[in-house]
């Protein structure tokens, strides 16, 4: 007999008909392939052109150098005492072991490139072999196909899976890609609810930006054993199960134990942790209720577990019940984090750069529509309500901060791969219909977010904003300068050579400075480094006669001023008698001596010597 609400299997769809790990394997490879042709060629610097990705090899450098395991602290990064670092060391492990694995033939540095050049290809697997298998269980042979081209482009596209991509992200892409094909199994079967399960807990461990998507998964398996009871029991059972003990032994194998009762809200500790033994307690122990009770006994017990998850969070993480950045200082909202591009919210980034708007919103917008569609004709109901509820709480991440669009893009693979497919069917069948050949290519292109990009170019710069664009992403040269940036070789190295000390330099040179040189950085463009930013901030704010007692205050012993950078210049728009200012119209105070730089660069460098 046909389950209640269409969860069972359909056997009309069948699986491909080669083994799916040969399909994967090389799309997996050409996908490769493609990406290292693309970017070797003009590839500077063996390290991605994210902070993140500088600040991440910092830190497994320190690692490497013999720092605890617990120890998550950049003592080099900010006033004395260093920062303490939100990231997870899951990510910091793989990555040093591969650079151990290659220093055992290649010197370090080189050790090091090949490290960082292997990394990101690596999780290309994964994430395609998810994304084929999510294919197979929602369509057919033809879906799968098409969903590994989509992925394949998903990666060619965007940057985080190039070489030297080593911040986290690419690795949180890969647990939702395995989140979303693990619920999509029409048996319902355990050891699938557990890989999710699991999952999420990586997820979790790994970064706090998933939050929300992780909660709308949990919620998604209690709905569905509020539905289907009994036929749904060890699925439920396996989810809650693989959750709350993985994320238990990723909590004593990451957290500090003088932390153990610490909350944090952006990175995994007893908040999100009570909040989530809680839930998966109590539905792996509702699970268990007898066989014979109804719909409405189940969803009434659902309520009481919702409320008690309330209740934990209101008493354990009250705090966390908001988006972590809203406790900034308003200055560095308005100096710092307004600049900071994937911070921005829908309708900044729409006021800033309308051009880029699609790339963020539509394609996932275009699956809501298509799995909103599907839920209400009933195709594949559970398995499109599914997506339909991870896709959402993307958008509406995406639309707090555009930094979620990336998952919308992601999760938007499988609805869309399976309405390609079908309207690639139509057309073959019907090869006279020019309509339906039209339908089927107009789809296939407005399921790729760098189409939606190109288009928004053409709208609002025409062919010549377009052509720009294809000649950045196509040159094996960097583009010719009026004049030489802040950031190169030169001014690092110049640097180097001074007797350690503390730089104040602009948040964004932060990472670069720990990187190659042995000083310790006032700024780096991280929340937790809040004391840092705004006392640099504050410095060059100061007039030249107060900024003195800021420099004192941190035991600065140099200064690093580049006129071009984007937060250097809103500072001195902010306080034109102020010091970045008065150092942008060539005044310089007898106080900062300024230090030669050798080679190509715009940054001035000045030797703070103070009475």
């Amino acid at each position: 007999m046909a389950e209640p609400f269409g969860l069972g299997p359909d056997p009309a769809r069948r699986a491909p008909t080669a083994p799916l790990a040969w399909v994967a394997a090389a799309y997996v490879l050409l996908t490769i392939g493609i990406v290292l042709l693309l970017n070797l060629p003009a590839m500077r610097d063996y390290v991605g052109e994210d902070n993140d990705d500088v600040m991440r090899l910092v830190q497994v450098r320190d690692l490497l150098a013999g720092q605890g395991w617990f120890d998550l602290t950049q003592y080099r990064l900010g006033p004395d005492g260093g920062t303490l670092m939100h990231w997870s060391r899951l990510v910091d492990l793989p990555i040093m072991l591969l650079i151990r694995l290659f220093a055992q033939f290649l010197p370090m540095q080189q050790a090091e490139a090949v490290a960082l050049a292997v990394w990101p290809l690596l999780l290309v697997a994964p994430l395609m072999i998810a994304m084929a298998v999510a294919g197979r269980r929602i369509g057919t042979a033809v879906t799968v196909h098409v969903a590994l081209m989509l992925t394949a482009v998903f990666v060619i596209t965007s940057n985080r899976f190039l070489p030297g991509a080593i911040d986290h992200h690419n690795l949180q892409l890969v647990l939702v890609a395995v989140i979303a094909a693990a619920l999509l199994d029409p048996r319902r079967a355990g050891p699938s609810y557990a890989v999710a399960g699991l999952a999420c807990a990586a997820a979790l461990a790994i970064g706090a930006e998933t939050t929300p998507l992780i909660a709308v998964v949990c919620a998604i398996v209690a709905v569905l054993w509020g539905l289907y009871g009994p036929v749904f029991a060890a699925a439920a059972r396996a989810f809650s199960l693989a959750l709350l003990l993985g994320l238990s032994l990723l909590f004593v194998a990451t957290v500090p134990p003088q932390h153990y009762a610490v909350v944090t809200c952006d990175s995994l500790s007893i908040g999100y942790y009570a909040i989530l033994a809680v839930g998966t307690g109590l539905l792996f122990a509702a699970s268990f209720l007898p066989r014979a009770l109804g719909l409405t006994p189940r969803f009434a017990v659902l309520a009481g577990i919702g409320l008690l998850v309330a209740g934990a969070a209101i008493f354990v993480a009250p705090q966390c019940l908001q988006n972590p950045l809203n406790e900034l200082d308003p200055l560095l909202h308005t100096l710092w984090l307004n600049g900071v591009i994937e911070a921005r919210s829908f309708f900044a980034q729409l006021a800033e750069e309308p051009a880029t708007i699609g790339v963020f919103y539509a394609v996932g917008f275009f699956a809501i529509a298509v799995c909103v569609f599907r839920v209400v004709d009933g195709d594949r109901l559970v398995q499109h309500g599914i997506l339909l509820a991870l896709l959402f709480v993307s958008f509406l991440v995406a639309l707090v901060q555009v930094r979620g669009g990336i998952f919308a893009n992601l999760l938007a693979i499988p609805p869309l791969a399976l309405l390609i497919s079908e309207l690639r069917g139509k057309a073959n069948d019907q090869p006279e219909h020019l309509g339906a050949g039209l339908l089927f290519a107009l789809t296939a292109f407005l399921s790729v977010p760098s189409v939606w990009g190109l288009g928004g170019v053409m709208v609002a710069e025409g062919t010549a904003g377009v052509s720009s664009r294809l000649k950045d992403i196509f040159a094996t040269q960097p583009a010719v300068e009026a004049k030489p940036a802040c950031e190169t070789p030169d001014a690092f190295a110049a640097l180097a050579r001074e007797p350690a000390t503390l730089v104040v330099a602009p948040s964004d040179y932060g990472a670069e400075i720990l990187r190659f040189t042995h000083h310790r950085a006032l700024t780096g463009p991280y929340h937790r480094n809040q004391a840092g930013m705004l006392t640099e901030i504050h410095i060059g704010l100061a007039t030249p006669e107060e900024a003195p007692a800021f420099l004192r205050g941190v035991k600065a012993g140099i200064l690093a001023f580049c006129p071009d950078e984007g937060q250097t210049q809103r500072i001195a728009e902010t306080k034109p008698d102020g010091l970045y200012a008065t150092l942008g119209r060539g005044v310089v105070p007898a106080y900062l001596v300024p230090i030669t730089v050798k080679g190509e660069t715009s940054l001035q460098i000045y030797r703070v010597v103070l009475p």
